[in-house]
């Protein structure tokens, strides 16, 4: 029976290990690395660091977790990947004992010896760590050894919320937006847009003055060009609040108390949160053939890698390449919804090639959603899909509306998230039929139907059937 490994128990780790655990037979194994004892919900952070709300609302304990739903857990940090040997070398404080003695997977773990490292052989390999964060790439940019916030891990969060504290008791000048090379904006807007209402709640406003730096070419691009009415809805919000917006921002460097640009404008602050640039885990750059020189992972239109039959990838660690060109270089969002279907397609397309169900192969289509809560009001943007037609330029559907209900629909999605993450559910019927019904959004296709677009540095589906064939031999 099959040992399926899955690294990464974020949005699209999580997911993935439930879907495997549900479509393999009990023989079969799922085991679940991550180095993080908590999953947690990232886009909870925003109001985390703001202090709306406590750490631990937007946490879950995953030995609980991996020991109520049947999944082998391995708390522990990947250092090394050789492909060849189907092997993973872990340097962790904790392993399961299934792993060491072959008892039965309970989620339970126990130390591993100081200063060894464990050996994990795997059959399969989802890998969906996420990003880690380019902060070295911005001199002085990161909360550790920098100067600026950030809301991309719990940690980071939780620096940020107690400088956010300290801010309001002496409040001037704050700096917000994203370095060059960054993909995901949308918490940088949230930030923006909730932290001016909180102060404003505080009756602090008139005492900051506020500016968003982005090298998007224009506020509301997020990364994914021509959405219908979101370069206007956001541009009248950022004016409505009196949020100055620069945009073609390059920041080059960052002091104690400055933001400097490539283009010589400097911009004082007392508190800057700046999203840095994404690129994959060091284990994954550091082995030949599997991915870019930013770590991001080629796929087949099923998620599974041209050259190594047996390892997938879901999520950030999917390399999808930016099809605009930009004065400055920007990568494309990749929204959690995104990485939940390509972690549903990855455990459906590795239960059908271990022959546990009979189905086609399934392609997530990348058409997203995103709720973005901006105070009293916020903007659901809609790409369908995220990128466009090749020849066309066009989309299925594009879009974006703006209401007071955004609010409301991202609390609820939320706890909703939580629930059946607590529930060991992935991607179930009903929210697909939600995500149909309401905006006519599906998550994913059979490899049999003509595909929506053709994703950069993407193999063809001919050679996903020749390499299923080979890999089946």
């Amino acid at each position: 029976m099959a040992n399926v490994v899955v690294i990464g128990a974020g949005l699209a780790g999580l997911p993935a290990a439930y879907e495997l655990r549900h479509l393999l037979p009990k023989g079969h194994t799922v085991t679940l690395i991550s180095s993080e004892s908590k999953f947690t919900f990232i886009p909870g952070l925003v109001r985390v660091a703001l202090n709306l709300k406590p750490l631990s609302h937007v946490q879950l304990d995953l030995a609980r977790l991996a020991k109520r739903h049947h999944l082998n857990w391995i708390l522990g940090k990947v250092v090394k990947l050789d492909p060849k040997m189907r092997c993973l070398t872990l340097s962790g404080k904790a392993i399961s004992r299934e792993t060491i003695s072959g008892e039965a997977a309970s989620g339970e773990t126990i130390d591993s010896e100081p200063g060894t490292d464990t050996e994990i052989k795997y059959d399969y390999l989802a890998i969906a760590t996420g990003a880690s964060l380019a902060l070295d790439l911005v001199p002085g940019l990161g909360p550790h050894g920098g100067y600026t916030q950030s809301i991309c891990t719990p940690d980071h969060a939780l620096t940020a919320r107690q400088a956010w504290i300290d801010f309001l008791k002496n409040p001037g000048p704050i700096v917000i937006g994203a370095a060059p090379g960054a993909g995901c904006f949308g918490p940088a807007y949230e930030f923006a847009l909730m932290a001016d209402h909180e102060l404003r709640r505080k009756g602090l406003r008139n005492q900051v003055s506020m500016t968003y730096l982005t090298p998007e070419p224009y506020a509301g691009h997020l990364g994914v060009s021509n959405l219908k009415h979101a370069r206007k809805l956001t541009a009248e919000l950022m004016q409505e609040r009196d949020i100055n917006v620069v945009e073609n921002a390059a920041i080059a460097t960052v002091d104690e108390q400055t933001v400097h640009l490539s283009n010589g404008q400097t911009y004082p602050f007392k508190y800057a949160m700046i999203l840095p640039a994404f690129r994959g885990a060091s284990f994954i750059r550091e082995v030949p053939g599997l991915a870019d020189e930013q770590g991001f992972i080629p796929i087949l239109p099923t998620q599974r890698h041209p050259d190594f039959p047996e390892i997938y990838t879901a999520g950030v660690s999917t390399k999808i390449a930016q099809p605009d060109k930009t004065q400055v270089p920007i990568g494309l969002p990749k929204s959690g919804q995104m990485a939940e279907a390509m972690a549903t397609a990855v455990a459906h397309n590795i239960a059908v090639d271990l022959g546990a169900i009979q189905d086609s192969l399934k392609v997530p289509t990348l058409e997203a959603l995103c709720f973005a809560e901006f105070g009293e009001t916020g903007i659901a943007y809609v790409a369908a899909p995220v990128l466009p037609h090749p020849k066309t330029g066009e989309r299925k559907r594009s879009y974006a509306v703006r209401g007071l209900w955004v609010v409301w629909v991202k609390a609820a999605f939320e706890e909703y998230f939580m629930v059946k993450i607590r529930a060991g559910v992935g991607l179930p019927w009903f929210e697909k039929l939600g995500l149909k019904t309401l905006f006519g959004l599906k998550m994913l296709k059979s490899l049999s139907e003509p595909l929506p677009v053709t994703l950069p540095d993407m193999a063809s589906a001919s050679q996903e059937k020749t390499t299923i064939h080979t890999t089946r031999g």
